[in-house]
């Protein structure tokens, strides 16, 4: 803790709270915290910045090294430490490694902080507050201070509640929500800040309409807890949550060491030793603990907080810290209770049974024992990849279905329906579907480059029933004019609010969209969208599947012959009979994801102002295209990134303090790599940020010729360790297997192939490498620079476009424009006739 790593890190600390200054997310919860008593840890500003650990402690005659050092002196104490290590040595071995690394923490025999004493005092309670958000959308957020369930956490209360009052089937508040037009989504939940106090929170996003009719919202989240109470603590609810959460547990998938410790040890924190693997797992139904914390979800104990742009001059207070704008009004439990009586809706009830809970939890016995994908079925109208389970021995599967549409990417009247269509499946299924998603049984339908997909994920049990669904919905599909209004209400925000996105952010997207082809530009798009109709839908679907192909995908606990008539149902549901729904593509029609081929020897920069005015941040994306897939290219690009990730950090964002988000890493694009640098800053703007992330390419250029033998042999080693590293679970192979399949590459055996040309590898051909393709001034480097300009450094947005001149620029003045200029690397995928098999 020297002087200057004090400094620099108080630098990372206000750069990250200036980057949340515009996040509604940072915003509202320090709002929450702000209308707190005054006296209670809560209430405090939760993550510094230079003033607080800077400026005011000089004010104060304090110095804030010497703070944090006592601060030291005072908690850093192994007692109240909870230490978690995760590794393949025996207990012995583990225990030294331990006893060598960390027994110089001494034990001082401190005491955890206690936080006595609620958070909200009675001012503080039964309050409306009305709030000015940065983003486009209304948000109401009611809620509750509670007794923290870790006291009673094998009786689950709080997820007790929260799976009743979040719930989305037929009968719950957002069915009803929905059903009216007045909310896009809803969750409900407890979130446990310490030992001593904890709040139950139930959020709703409101659509235009749900805005004018707040308050009988609130009215139908009272009336839906007086059904609760009506009703009483239920026992076959609380028996379907313990059963799913005791399928979970034997289920669950492995997954990143790091977040497994950090799981481990965050319940350290909350549960005795028997409990630490296990966290809190409903096992004992006690209906007078839900019912405790039933009673405090009452109109004397709650807090309301709606956020719309709608308020905007009708505000009168201020937050300090993040400068949100709100007002505060007391209300009353008669109030309350006007507002639920205004509600006439007298659909609510209890979820239904949960007929997609897994009751056949058994393994197949499947013959074929395929290490790798491989063509199971194939016809004019679909190809069927299949994988088996060999690794997980788990019940679960992966579907993935592409419906190829040539129609669906024509123009951005045709990308936008198409995303509406999508959206609307999802909305029609979800009443019934919702039940597989609490069962562990997750789907999605969405839109994509070349049409839209259907993704299936979970227990394999009842999948076939929910596939069947959807393919049925989306065959059936018909447009509801109420519901379109309500989704294109909804991507219009959507499209709205990306330009409240981080400047870093919108440079990715810009270097996205310069690069990939066909693609349209999100303004384009929210340009069509104002004028689209329900009928422009109506007269578009049948134009989309009139020509359909189908990539599928499936892996996992399910028997070819299940997966073979998975896609056969799908084949009759869409093409057979005398009117089919769709035909077969024809060769000409396949689709492709092309990729603009960058000039070498040439660095084109494309320089824009940020789009919200209020953002102080730049932010400069460089990226560097390389090569189309090569083993031996890829695995020298990624030995760049590895080596080189840690000291661009290092460089960048902690010794030159240019801004908290600072990164290195690989990109690929349709199956073309390359690297990038990602810098944002509200101290430098994005001509400076370019020309830092140069100079680090030269002072590495210096650090890569005075490697050792020794030490390029080891960062090999760690890059062959990495890529031997086995998948974790379905998912992860499954997304690496379709990542290939869907790029068209088909290199199944890509690690091992890497892995061989790894072991080849000389540190001449990598010096080779560096210097002819990353390097500055590498003959054969393309490379494109994006600059977004935030409103502290606008003044050097006109200066520096005069200047972004040849030979060390490139300008792009529009990017459709560049890209039409530009020739596009070829692509894997083929027709029909040419696909590898």
């Amino acid at each position: 803790m020297s002087p200057d790593a004090t400094t620099r890190e108080i630098k990372a600390v206000d750069s990250e709270y200036q980057k949340n200054l515009l996040s509604d997310g940072w915003r509202m919860s320090q709002l929450e915290k702000h209308l707190s008593s005054k006296d209670h840890p809560f209430h405090k500003f939760s993550t510094g910045n230079w003033n607080t650990l800077e400026v005011r402690p000089k004010e104060k005659g304090l110095d804030t090294r010497q703070e944090l050092l006592k601060f030291y002196k005072e908690y850093y104490s192994a007692n109240i430490m909870h230490l978690v290590l995760y590794g393949k040595d025996s207990l012995d071995i583990s225990q030294k490694l331990v006893e060598n690394k960390f027994q110089e923490i001494l034990n001082i025999n401190r005491s955890h902080v206690r936080f006595i004493g609620q958070p909200c005092s009675p001012e503080y309670l039964q309050i409306f507050v009305k709030a000015v958000p940065i983003t486009e959308g209304h948000k109401l957020r009611v809620t509750w201070p509670i007794t923290p369930g870790t006291l009673h956490y094998k009786m689950a209360p709080s997820g007790y509640l929260s799976h009743l009052i979040g719930h989305e089937g037929e009968g719950s508040i957002f069915y009803i929500l929905k059903k009216l037009g007045w909310a896009s989504s809803l969750w409900a939940g407890g979130s446990d800040c310490a030992h001593e106090f904890a709040f139950f929170q139930v959020e709703i996003e409101l659509t235009d309409a749900g805005h004018e009719h707040c308050q009988e919202i609130v009215g139908l989240v009272f009336k839906y807890i007086d059904l609760l109470q009506q009703s009483g603590a239920q026992k076959w609810i609380f028996d379907e949550l313990s059963c799913m959460g005791e399928t979970h547990f034997h289920y669950q998938d492995k997954i990143p060491p790091i977040d497994s410790i950090l799981g481990v040890s965050f319940n350290m924190r909350l549960y005795p030793p028997e409990d630490w693997l296990v966290g809190a797992l409903p096992e004992k139904f006690n209906s007078d603990i839900i019912q405790v914390l039933l009673d405090e979800l009452n109109s004397n104990n709650v807090r309301i907080f709606w956020a719309s742009k709608k308020f905007e001059g009708n505000t009168d207070m201020s937050e300090p810290w993040y400068g949100t704008s709100f007002s505060v009004e007391k209300i009353t439990s008669c109030q309350i209770q006007q507002w639920k009586e205004s509600v006439c809706e007298k659909q609510l009830q209890l979820p239904a049974p949960n007929m997609f809970i897994p009751s056949d939890l058994s393994l197949k016995n499947i013959l074929d024992k395929a290490g790798v994908p491989f063509v199971l079925r194939k016809s004019q109208y679909s190809r069927l990849w299949y994988k088996p389970d060999t690794a997980f021995c788990f019940p679960k599967a992966y579907i993935k279905i592409d419906f190829n549409c040539p129609h669906s990417r024509v123009s951005p009247e045709s990308v936008v329906l198409t995303c509406l269509f999508s959206r609307l499946v999802m909305d029609y299924l979800n009443e019934y579907a919702y039940y597989a998603d609490v069962a562990g049984l997750y789907y999605g339908v969405s839109n994509y480059y070349e049409g839209f997909q259907v993704t299936l994920v979970g227990y394999n049990h009842k999948m076939r029933i929910l596939l069947e669904t959807i393919i049925e919905g989306i065959a059936k599909f018909e447009v509801k004019p109420d519901r379109f209004s309500v989704m294109k209400e909804l991507l219009i925000k959507d499209y709205q609010n990306l330009k409240f996105q981080q400047p870093y952010q919108l440079a990715k997207y810009y270097c996205s969209l310069a690069l990939q082809y066909p693609t349209f530009p999100w303004k384009d798009e929210l340009e069509v969208l104002h004028h689209l109709e329900a009928d422009d839908l109506v007269q578009f679907y049948p134009l989309m599947l009139s020509r359909v192909f189908l990539e599928c995908f499936i892996a996992g606990n399910l028997e070819p012959t299940e997966a073979e008539k998975m896609v056969q149902y799908t084949e009759d549901i869409f093409f057979s009979g005398t009117r089919p729904i769709s035909d077969a593509l024809f060769t000409s029609q396949h689709l492709t994801h092309r990729v603009v081929k960058l000039k070498k020897g040439i660095n084109y920069c494309y320089a824009t102002e940020g789009l919200n005015p209020s953002d102080e941040n730049s932010a400069l994306v460089h990226y560097i295209q390389v090569h189309q897939d090569d083993s031996v290219m890829n695995i020298m690009l990624q030995l760049f990134a590895l080596i080189a990730k840690q000291p661009a950090f290092h460089q960048l964002r902690t010794v030159e303090q240019l801004g908290y988000i600072t990164s290195l890493a690989l990109r690929n694009f349709s199956g073309v790599y390359g690297v990038q640098f990602i810098v944002q800053s509200t101290i430098k703007g994005p001509r400076h940020l370019d020309s830092r992330t140069k100079a680090f390419l030269k002072m590495f250029e210096n650090k890569l010729y005075e490697m050792s033998s020794h030490e390029f042999k080891s960062n090999v080693n760690a890059l062959i360790e990495m890529k031997l590293e086995k998948f974790k679970n379905l998912h992860e192979e499954s997304a690496f297997y379709w990542c290939e399949i869907a790029s068209g590459t088909l290199k199944f055996d890509r690690i091992e192939h890497e892995v061989a040309a790894l072991k080849q590898l000389t540190q001449e051909q990598f010096i080779d490498f560096f210097n002819e393709r990353i390097k500055v001034g590498a003959p054969r480097k393309k490379a494109v620079s994006v600059f977004v300009y935030g409103n502290s450094h606008l003044s050097e947005y006109e200066a520096d476009k005069s200047e972004l001149v040849a030979p060390e620029f490139l300008q792009i003045e529009d990017i459709c424009s560049f890209r039409r200029s530009r020739p596009l690397y070829g692509s894997f995928k083929g027709g029909l006739g040419h696909m590898k098999a």
